[in-house]
């Protein structure tokens, strides 16, 4: 096969952390071609999308008493020329650039829409990808998520702060916990706080009841096609109550529990049904609060705990649908 991946520049990835690099070295080791690009790198002509695309050859990192350790260099780019080559030329196309989903991202999506989906497979669909705003995306599924408001309105947030006594605010364009604030009524800085975050009520914010599990690890599950395949927990460090791994958190070995197979059953159809293939979800104590689609990370980290090799359960997942669609 010939993958094809939109990344953030790749000299700005790291090999032992990010999904993106797990997912390529995985199609390499698996006797595939891997291409990469940017999204500002994208074109339509004649109707179709095209992009500068460049070979890559991956170095793998090695796995040594529980790390990873990566060549230096990594990664080797060929030495021809880069080629304004049709998408449609790629059997998948993985769309993995990092937020925040700004009018750059969304133009490179309406490009991807010009791939005839029949003759390349595009992970994650551009279409779904904009009709699913990570936080929210998870409102649709009200029996699994706490309790929500998004608004911009103070009044509306205070309102809701003090009914339930402590809340957390997340900005809803925003990755990796950037934003995220905690809220409690006897806050001096409320007022400020909502301004700032909402641009002075212009912009809404999602607001959701503090979840004091949330001390014990935000748990992150990769789902592909619907399906769960492997998850870790995030706990927060000692001075940040996020557990974002951006922010400093650490990880941890974890199991799927009972109550989080439920959620992802009430995800798998929709999710299929939105084309949003690899996916990573956010669960705190069995609650939905997030549904990550854009570039969703974890693989090497739970790898590393659990002795998995998620990337090449994606990349055999492709073949094994290219092939039944040929067959159809």
């Amino acid at each position: 096969m010939k993958l094809a991946f939109i990344i953030d520049p790749i000299h700005q990835l790291d090999p032992c952390h990010d999904t993106s690099v797990a997912l390529m070295e995985a199609a390499q080791i698996l006797g595939h071609e891997v291409w990469i690009t940017q999204a500002n790198l994208l074109t339509v002509v004649e109707g179709k999308a095209w992009a500068i695309l460049q070979r890559v050859e991956i170095t793998p990192v090695q796995l040594v008493e529980g790390r990873y350790f990566a060549a230096n260099p990594w990664y080797k780019l060929s030495n021809a020329e880069s080629l304004l080559t049709c998408l449609e030329t790629m059997d998948a196309v993985f769309m993995r650039t990092d937020p925040p989903v700004n009018d750059a991202y969304l133009y490179a999506t309406y490009i991807l829409d010009y791939i005839d989906q029949n003759k390349t497979l595009v992970i994650n669909s551009p279409k779904g990808i904009r009709g699913a705003n990570e936080k929210m995306y998870a409102l649709q599924f009200t029996d699994v998520i706490p309790e929500t408001i998004v608004s911009a309105d103070k009044v509306v947030i205070r309102n809701f702060l003090e009914a339930k006594g402590a809340a957390v605010l997340k900005p809803l364009g925003n990755k990796a916990g950037e934003g995220i604030l905690f809220l409690q009524p006897s806050d001096r800085n409320f007022n400020s706080i909502v301004e700032l975050s909402t641009s002075q009520g212009r912009v809404p914010v999602m607001v959701q009841t503090y979840l004091p599990q949330a001390k014990e690890g935000d748990k992150r599950i990769i789902l592909l096609n619907g399906e769960p395949i492997g998850a870790l927990n995030r706990l927060s460090s000692s001075s940040d109550f996020r557990n974002n791994m951006a922010t400093g958190g650490t990880v941890a070995k974890t199991e799927i529990t009972a109550r989080e197979q439920e959620i992802c059953r009430q995800l798998a159809d929709k999710l299929r049904q939105d084309g949003l293939i690899f996916v990573g979800i956010d669960v705190i104590g069995g609650y939905l609060t997030e549904v990550n689609v854009t570039s969703p990370t974890g693989v090497r980290e739970i790898d590393r705990l659990d002795g998995t090799n998620l990337a090449s359960q994606v990349i055999q997942w492709v073949e094994q649908t290219l092939q039944d669609n040929a067959n159809k």
